[in-house]
């Protein structure tokens, strides 16, 4: 599987988890929208979650946008792809940590790697940060139960578990 970033630029190049996979060689970011090869857009404006399921449509494609989150829904509107939404996950990244949703671009890459099956490129993606082991510790559970799921509907029910858990 591979991944692929589509990069605005708007945020701390020093923070930018984009930026860091590219220079270890683990993504490709790609400013212009017509470069980004089609694939499963992981978009938090998706109408369906991501599941196993997608993995059987045979893209071997991840696509992450990496810009704000005030971007992200004008830019996802102008992406070529599947849209899938990441469920309920926690934050590992000293700036967010612990809180559910708010992922970098490489937890959000590395989450839909487990969910789609493939903890290898997870793991891989993740090791130039010193906190990216704790990303797959903190969610070892739901990413297990995610990625046990036959589709959408499935994850949106283990989802709303964790949710439920979380009021």
């Amino acid at each position: 599987m591979e991944c692929h970033v589509y990069y605005e630029g708007d945020d701390d190049p020093d923070k930018c988890t984009a930026r860091r996979l590219e220079k270890f060689d683990k993504a490709t970011l790609y400013r212009s929208m017509g470069q980004v090869p089609y694939g499963i857009v992981l978009n938090p404006h998706a109408e369906q979650a991501l599941s196993p399921a997608d993995a059987d449509d045979g893209l071997g494609t991840l696509v992450a946008l990496d810009c704000s989150w005030e971007s992200a829904e004008a830019a996802s509107f102008k992406m070529r792809g599947i849209h899938r939404a990441l469920p309920f996950l926690v934050a590992a990244n000293p700036i967010n940590y612990g809180r559910p949703f708010q992922l970098t671009t490489v937890e959000a890459l590395a989450g839909a790697a487990c969910i789609l099956g493939d903890w290898e490129l997870a793991e891989d993606i993740l090791e130039p940060f010193r906190w990216g082991e704790t990303f797959l510790t903190l969610n070892e559970e739901p990413l297990r139960r995610y990625s046990e799921c036959a589709d959408s509907s499935e994850v949106v029910a283990v989802q709303d578990d964790y949710l439920a858990d979380e009021e």
